[in-house]
């Protein structure tokens, strides 16, 4: 879900109006995930930083 910083879930975090502040769903099974965020947008330091970077990184652990 969207949230602040410190974890809130409010209205002024949710940057696109989704429902209840969904930012993403999975299956029962976890293999499968929808996202809202794009992670590969943060991937690298020239389009915006590399937070996203670290979803990736866990698809490998």
């Amino acid at each position: 879900r969207y949230c602040t910083p410190t974890g809130k879930v409010e209205k002024a975090a949710n940057p696109n109006g989704s429902l209840k502040n969904i930012a993403g769903i999975c299956d029962r099974s976890g293999k499968i995930l929808g996202m809202m965020p794009h992670p590969e947008r943060a991937s690298d330091p020239i389009l915006s930083g590399t937070d996203g970077i670290k979803l990736f990184q866990g698809l490998f652990e």
